[in-house]
């Protein structure tokens, strides 16, 4: 049995949509407040709903029971919910997670973390913490690094609004990343599954070109046929907006957008070679989606 926490989150869900294709079992961590259309989404894929939450520990016990492996794709960036928090659920809430699999007797875990950023903010303190605990338990694990979602950063919720001919860029935007597809995330963190290659590995991933975010907006211009005004917020306003925040997520958002700044070039020659994923997704075939969805 696989355990998927976060199921209905956008990485949980396309995961739980592999294994299913795949045939394997699924049981997907949800909360009693969850999407309704996407627990009616699991239940169609075959998945087992264990109802319950990061926050309470006894839930992630009754859901780790009976199962194999562990996929935590869970984080508290996007959530609304109350009480939901980097230290309640991106630190303590995968801590009890560990703690509750590695009790239950699961073999493998796989969490999605991002890679080591220059600069402390609360959210990478809280995925190293876990990293490190991960790796001191008696499970196997894989732990996945992947650079910034283009379907996160390259979106209008951050800006980046190419259809309306507008896109907000963080820092110079000279410095090439690595972007990579949720989807592609996913692939790998299934690929993973009984792969000795993925037992006790941490990976970092990212897309199949690197470009700088100036690059992208030109090819969203190529895209969509019409210019793209760009609008930057320096660095130094991200390095004020970083040492003044006093709340943690403020201060975590505010160094991710350093870490995008300064740009993360992936070499994925070790993620080929463990995960065998070949064919990932490029940014200008995401633009064209892009394009494609805004077309009336």
């Amino acid at each position: 049995m696989n355990l998927i926490v976060s199921g209905t989150g956008a990485l949980g869900l396309e995961t739980c949509r592999l294994l299913a294709a795949r045939g394997d079992p699924i049981r997907a961590l949800v909360r009693a407040t969850s999407n309704p259309d996407k627990t009616v989404e699991l239940k169609g894929l075959g998945a087992e709903l264990a109802t319950g939450d990061l926050k309470d520990p006894a839930s992630l016990m009754a859901a780790c029971k009976g199962v194999g492996t562990v996929i935590s794709t869970a984080t508290s960036v996007h959530s609304h919910e109350t009480g939901d928090s980097i230290d309640t659920v991106d630190r303590q809430g995968q801590l009890a997670l560990v703690e509750a699999a590695e009790a239950a007797g699961v073999k493998h875990f796989v969490l999605i973390s991002f890679p080591p950023v220059d600069i402390e903010f609360p959210l990478q303190s809280a995925k190293r913490a876990v990293e490190d605990r991960l790796r001191r338990s008696r499970m196997s694990y894989t732990i996945l690094q992947p650079t910034c979602f283009m379907e996160v950063w390259l979106s209008p919720a951050l800006g980046f609004d190419p259809a309306n001919g507008k896109a907000t860029i963080y820092g110079p935007g000279i410095n090439k990343t690595s972007w990579i597809s949720y989807r592609d995330v996913a692939r790998c963190a299934v690929a993973a599954l009984n792969n000795p290659r993925a037992v006790n590995a941490t990976i970092e991933l990212g897309g199949p070109d690197a470009l700088s975010p100036l690059e992208v907006v030109r090819a969203a211009e190529e895209a969509m046929g019409k210019p793209v005004v760009v609008q930057h917020v320096p660095e130094e306003v991200l390095r004020s907006q970083h040492a003044a925040a006093t709340d943690l997520l403020q201060k975590s958002f505010a160094g991710l957008m350093l870490y995008y700044a300064a740009g993360d070039v992936i070499d994925m020659t070790e993620a080929r070679r463990a995960l065998s994923v070949e064919r990932l997704t490029s940014v200008r075939e995401y633009l064209q989606g892009s394009v494609a969805a805004a077309t009336p």
